[in-house]
């Protein structure tokens, strides 16, 4: 079946609702702001309702985590406690998937996040994450890599252990299950 990247009304309505309640839930990550102006943002932007939708599909439980004054936009980042599920043992990016000879995971963390319109965290994201909950307590989350890590065949992914956010480095082309990774959308 065609992924139309289209919500029915049904849909909307129901993703509507449960980031509501997320958000209801979660005031913490966003003291300062009201749900009907975040709703209204939401219904004028259908493609970020979709993209909201597929983060939630995958298990990432997307909650608001800051608001840009600047640019107007309220700033959505999956929340699970662990790496979504639905986007776990997937290497870093589609030159890492090509590179291995066998045993390919099905798909690459920098793919998976373009085709669902939401952007990969930075090390810099992922710290700032953190200061809002635990995260990632028993998986880790590829975050976006420098350039010149990447040049030389490398990755990097974040985790928390022993209350304090690590960053690793890996073999881009390397997977786990318990490695996927965070996006973030900004609507």
């Amino acid at each position: 079946m065609e992924n139309t990247k289209e919500l029915s009304a049904e849909q909307r309505e129901e993703l509507i609702k449960t980031l509501k309640a997320r958000f209801e839930k979660n005031k913490s990550r966003h003291t300062d702001l009201e749900w009907l102006n975040v709703q209204s943002k939401l219904e004028a932007n259908a493609d970020k309702l979709w993209s909201l939708a597929e983060m939630e599909r995958t298990g990432g439980e997307p909650d608001i985590i800051e608001y840009d004054n600047e640019a107007d936009e309220y700033i959505f980042c999956d929340c699970s406690d662990e790496s979504p599920k639905g986007r776990r043992s997937v290497c870093y990016d589609r030159e890492a998937l090509e590179s291995r000879k066998e045993y390919k995971p099905e798909n690459n963390a920098v793919d998976m996040a373009a085709s669902m319109g939401i952007e990969l965290l930075t090390e810099a994201q992922y710290r700032e994450l953190q200061t809002l909950g635990k995260f990632d307590m028993k998986t880790s989350s590829w975050v976006k890599t420098p350039a010149e890590i990447r040049k030389l065949g490398g990755a990097i992914f974040c985790d928390r252990r022993y209350d304090h956010v690590f960053t690793y480095h890996n073999g881009a082309e390397s997977y786990y299950a318990v490695r996927g990774f965070r996006g973030l959308l900004r609507v």
